[in-house]
């Protein structure tokens, strides 16, 4: 099993890494491929030193798998040549999640269906897998009707320049702006690019590859996306609509039975998900349960995860898991 991570040098593709070795990925070579101006640079997986290649020379190499997450643009351009030479490329960008020939997998809810014929395969949207993960067995149960989601999304879904900005401004430091204003000790309302109907790309990512991965075109979604000054873990206040009543109790059977999910809801002893609890971890973190006492059929709950693991580098390791595992490759 000879495997490519495209964009090893970056945040995702560093936590790609952690996460194969942590799972102890069924791999016999691993290709670290970046951009030109990285070729050469050593990067260290289970103790041995692995040289950086180029994109072209990785081709060449025939991996069975290829995990991308080297931005959209690389994406669309290098995908169908890995895929030309047999190669089965997971990727993390946007480029082809609302392709409708391309499947957008969260393997606890939809990797069943992949077949041997799917050579790129996409990787939802950071926030949309968190979100989806906790509403797939409530829409199993009761059927979505319509959500409503506010999101307090780390700077590290915006990458290292973020996060540099962050921590310079902590320390009082001038230096590059990736935002349009400070971070430090602020929320901005504005993730990705405005578009025309006034919502951000990134809310608009949760509309429609919801939609996409529970096969529903039905379910009515709404968004905010909020920018916060937290360096890991994106959180999410849902509020979701069901066509059918449900039972609190049950609700959270649900979920503590679901792969994944870790319930943090005692509000005796102030437990609920943060991003504090999430870093660093591959589970999606469910809390404040509730009922919407304004409307009938109306659940409340806080939900937590990991962007740079679940939201990225865990779920595509995942689908990876599940090819192999499956004889797809």
């Amino acid at each position: 099993m000879k495997v490519a991570i495209v964009g090893a040098t970056g945040l995702v593709g560093n936590v790609m890494l952690k996460v194969l070795e942590e799972r102890n990925f069924p791999l016999d070579e691993l290709l670290l491929v970046a951009s030109e101006r990285s070729v050469g640079k050593k990067i260290k997986f289970k103790g041995e030193d692995i040289s950086v290649i180029s994109i072209p020379t990785a081709i060449e190499a025939r991996p069975d798998i290829a995990l991308f997450s080297a931005g959209g643009s690389t994406s669309l351009e290098w995908a169908p040549k890995f895929a030309e030479v047999g190669t089965t490329v997971i990727d993390n960008s946007s480029a082809w999640r609302m392709d409708s020939s391309k499947k957008l997998i969260v393997p606890e809810i939809n990797a069943n269906q992949l077949t041997k014929s799917d050579k790129i395969i996409a990787n939802p949207n950071c926030s949309t897998i968190q979100m989806v993960m906790a509403l797939a067995p409530l829409h199993n149960k009761y059927k979505i009707k319509r959500i409503v989601v506010s999101t307090y999304q780390s700077v590290s879904g915006t990458g290292v320049k973020a996060v540099e900005q962050m921590e310079n401004e902590i320390l009082g430091k001038k230096g590059e702006m990736a935002y349009p204003y400070p971070i430090h000790k602020n929320a901005i309302p504005h993730c990705d690019v405005f578009e025309d109907n006034g919502y951000t790309k990134e809310e608009m990512k949760l509309v429609n590859e919801t939609q996409k991965i529970l096969s529903d075109r039905t379910i009515a979604v709404t968004a905010t996306a909020v920018r916060i000054p937290t360096a890991g873990g994106h959180s999410e206040a849902i509020n979701v609509e069901f066509e059918n009543e449900f039972d609190l109790t049950e609700v959270r059977q649900l979920l503590n039975n679901t792969d994944g999910i870790t319930i943090q809801d005692n509000l005796e002893t102030n437990s609920y998900p943060m991003p504090m609890y999430a870093h660093g971890k591959d589970d999606v973190f469910v809390g404040r349960i509730r009922r919407d006492g304004s409307q009938p059929n109306t659940l409340n709950m806080w939900v937590v995860s990991d962007n740079l693991r679940k939201g990225a580098a865990t779920n595509t390791v995942q689908i990876a898991e599940f090819l192999v595992g499956n004889a797809l490759v």
